[in-house]
């Protein structure tokens, strides 16, 4: 049974989208919603979410003007659909909404993978329908519709995966939709998305789970101290550990082949480290060490070391 909150205004404008359809009502899903919302860039937002309670959460919290489990139902007469859901599902959702979406409408996504995006999603698009992937490069380690923010975008990357033979026009909205939410647009190709983050994003969240488990490994004493005793590194480890689970199980086994490959570069690299630190090679790690801090002051000087909102950050 498909639930209301309040009515949205009747009041004529030319919002860029008149309804826009969130599948999937987690911390990226929510901020959209609210994002969209707060900037008046549709006429009415609608939710979908497999766990009942969360529909409720995005009615009680005005995420969404109306929000259903029944995802057909959801996105009948959308102009634009996006999907908020676990990469390994989104297939399988694009599957169920397919017959319902209407002709002319975009269909997008969020995903941290694109290639297996691409490759569960694009089957299934009906002839009409304009299939536009996308990733904003955007989160923290919470979680669910209470973790929704509606500046979460402001200030970050958004990067735009076209498919193969897609519209020009349905990709240039999307992208204008998307720099209207605070993002910064680059373009790739879906593979070539997929191994740049493999290295900044999928890798670093492997290693501080690695991390993280290591640590609870330990004698029941020695955990006790690190846990008390944390600094600011193992601190920052365990919050990019605490991320989603069941988003990051399935970023890893459909992103498998670039993941492999840049765990297979950096243990070669680990390696080489070993041998310096064996061997007392202090010139070499110096400049290890200088060459990252390089890198360091690169990300602060691109102003992406903080989730504050692009208005509120310092110059």
């Amino acid at each position: 049974m498909l639930k209301k909150a309040q009515k949205p205004s009747k009041k004529a404008s030319a919002k860029p989208f008149n309804k826009v359809a969130v599948i999937g009502v987690g911390l990226i899903g929510a901020s959209l919603a609210l994002a969209l919302r707060e900037r008046k860039l549709a006429n009415k937002i609608v939710a979908g979410d497999k766990n009942a309670k969360h529909c409720a959460l995005a009615l009680r919290k005005k995420i969404a003007d109306e929000a259903t489990t029944n995802l057909a139902r959801v996105v009948k007469d959308a102009d634009l659909v996006v999907l908020c859901t676990p990469v390994a599902s989104m297939g399988a959702v694009a599957k169920v909404i397919a017959p319902s979406l209407k002709k002319g409408a975009i269909l997008s996504d969020v995903g941290s993978v694109k290639q297996a995006v691409v490759e569960g999603v694009g089957p299934h698009v009906p002839r009409g329908v304009h299939f536009v992937p996308a990733h904003p490069i955007a989160g923290t380690e919470h979680s669910g519709p209470l973790a929704g923010r509606a500046d979460l975008f402001e200030g970050r990357w958004c990067i735009i995966t076209p498919v193969r033979g897609g519209d020009a026009k349905a990709a240039q909205k999307l992208t204008k939709l998307w720099e209207k939410l605070g993002s910064r647009i680059k373009r790739m190709d879906a593979k070539h998305h997929d191994r740049v983050l493999a290295i900044t994003s999928h890798l670093p969240h492997l290693i501080a789970y690695t991390i993280v488990s290591t640590a609870s490994d330990l004698g029941t004493h020695l955990k006790d101290e690190v846990i008390r005793f944390s600094a600011s590194g193992f601190r920052d480890f365990t919050r990019v550990a605490a991320s989603d689970p069941v988003m990051w199980r399935d970023v890893f086994l459909n992103n498998r082949e670039a993941v492999l490959e840049i765990i297979q570069r950096f243990s070669e690299d680990l390696t080489a480290l070993q041998r310096n630190i064996r061997w007392g090679e202090g010139d070499k790690l110096f400049k290890l060490f200088s060459q990252s801090r390089a890198i360091r002051k690169a990300v602060l000087d691109q102003k992406q070391d903080t989730n504050e909102p692009m208005s509120k950050r310092k110059p």
